[in-house]
C-alpha cells in the first residue's frame, strides 16, 4: 500500500482527494492536515510513502512547510496542488526549486465533482505510484532500508561521429530541476539552438521560461509559432501544443500545433523528435532527463538510427528514471550520466 498524506486547508479538496484515491486498492489515505505547521507533524507521526500539499494555506503555506519537511525528509515524495494561474504557476514553480517532486492542477470550480475525481485520478495516481516506486528503489538512508532489487541491463548502442547541429531535450517529473542546472552549466556562446519539451500545462510553460532565461547565459523562451531556430537560444514547448521544427528556404522555423496528445501528453517529446530527424537527421544531440512513462523512447529511436548522439540522465540522479530509462534499456543511449555530469559532457560535444 501507498501511504499518503493529505494536506489542504479546503475541507471540499481534502474530501475530493481522499475519495479520489480511496478508489484505488493500492492506496491508503492515512491522516489529513489543514495547514503547514500540521503537515510537519503529521510527517513526522505518521511516516507516509507520499505527500500532496496545498500551496495557499493559513499559519503555515505549503512552501515554508516543504522547506521545512525537506530538510529532514530529502526523497519523500511531495506534490503541489497548484491552481492554474499566474499566482499559482509562480508559486508551484518556487516549489519545485525547493525540492517539490511535482505538482498536479487543482480543477476548476465549473466541473462536476465526477469531473474534478475524475480529473485528480488521471493526474495524481500516477505520479504517486512512479515516485513512491522510485523512492523505494532508490532508498532514503536510514529512514526506509533499501530493498534488494535487480538492475535494469543499461545497453549503449554504437557512438557517431557526426557533429550535432542542434540539441533536443526531453524531460518530465523532476524535470525543471534538472533542466535548471543543465541549462545554467551551458555557456553563453553554444553554437547551436535548444529545442526543449517539459511536460507542463499552459501557463507554466511561460513562467518557466522566464525563469529559465534569468538563471541561464542563453536566452531562453517560450516557442511561437513561426521562431527562427538559432544557435545559443533555447525554445520551450508550450504546453498545450506538440513543438515541431520545418526548414524552409534554408531556414529552421518552430512549428506550433493542437494535434493529438502522444504518450497522452501535450507537448509531446517523441513530436518534437521525429520532426527535428526529418531536418537535421544525423546531426543532433538528444537528452532524455527524469521523468515518468516513456515519451521520448521513439523519437531517439529514430534519431539514433539515422546516427544522432543520445545522452539520458541515470537513474541515481532521477527523481523518476521513466523516460530515460526506457531509452537507456532499449539501448538507444550513447551515455548514462550522472546529473553534474550532463552540462560538461554537452558542451564538449557542442564545441
Amino acid at each position: 500500500m501507498i501511504r499518503v498524506l493529505v494536506v489542504d486547508d479546503s475541507a471540499l479538496v481534502r474530501r475530493l482527494i481522499t475519495t479520489s484515491l480511496g478508489l484505488d486498492p493500492e492506496i491508503e489515505v492515512v491522516g489529513t492536515a489543514t495547514n503547514g505547521r500540521e503537515a510537519i507533524e503529521y510527517v513526522d507521526r505518521l511516516k507516509p510513502d507520499a505527500v500532496t500539499l496545498d500551496i495557499e494555506m493559513p499559519i503555515l503555506d505549503g512552501i515554508g512547510a516543504l522547506d521545512a519537511i525537506r530538510r529532514k525528509h530529502a526523497r519523500l515524495p511531495i506534490i503541489m496542488f497548484s491552481t492554474l494561474t499566474e499566482k499559482g504557476a509562480t508559486k508551484t514553480l518556487e516549489a519545485l526549486s525547493l525540492g517539490a517532486s511535482d505538482f498536479v492542477t487543482k480543477p476548476s470550480n465549473t466541473t462536476s465533482m465526477a469531473e474534478s475525481m475524475a480529473s485528480v485520478r488521471e493526474q495524481l495516481i500516477p505520479k504517486l505510484k512512479a515516485l513512491v516506486g522510485a523512492r523505494r528503489i532508490i532508498g532514503e538512508g536510514r529512514e526506509r532500508p533499501r530493498p534488494v532489487v535487480a538492475a535494469a541491463p543499461v545497453r549503449t548502442s554504437a557512438p557517431t561521429a557526426v557533429r550535432p547541429e542542434v540539441l533536443l531535450i526531453g524531460c518530465s517529473t523532476g524535470g525543471p530541476d534538472a533542466l535548471s542546472t543543465v541549462l545554467e552549466e551551458l555557456p553563453g556562446n553554444l553554437r547551436v539552438p535548444v529545442l526543449v519539451v517539459q511536460h507542463m500545462p499552459p501557463l507554466f510553460t511561460t513562467m518557466f521560461a522566464d525563469r529559465l532565461d534569468r538563471a541561464s547565459a542563453l536566452a531562453v523562451r517560450e516557442a511561437a509559432e513561426g521562431d527562427e531556430v538559432r544557435p545559443g537560444e533555447v525554445l520551450v514547448a508550450p504546453g498545450g501544443f506538440h513543438l515541431r521544427v520545418r526548414r524552409t528556404a534554408g531556414v529552421v522555423r518552430a512549428h506550433l500545433d493542437e494535434g493529438p496528445q502522444e504518450n497522452f501528453v501535450r507537448p509531446a517529446v517523441d513530436a518534437l523528435f521525429r520532426s527535428a530527424a526529418e531536418v537535421y537527421g544525423g546531426a543532433a544531440a538528444a537528452l532524455i532527463l527524469t521523468g515518468m512513462g516513456s515519451d521520448g523512447l521513439v523519437g531517439c529511436r529514430v534519431l539514433g538510427e539515422l546516427g544522432a548522439r543520445v545522452v539520458v540522465q541515470d537513474e541515481a540522479s532521477s527523481v523518476v528514471w521513466g523516460m530515460p530509462g526506457a531509452v537507456a534499456t532499449a539501448g538507444l543511449a550513447h551515455e548514462v550520466l550522472p546529473l553534474e555530469d550532463i552540462a560538461g559532457k554537452l558542451t564538449a560535444l557542442l564545441a
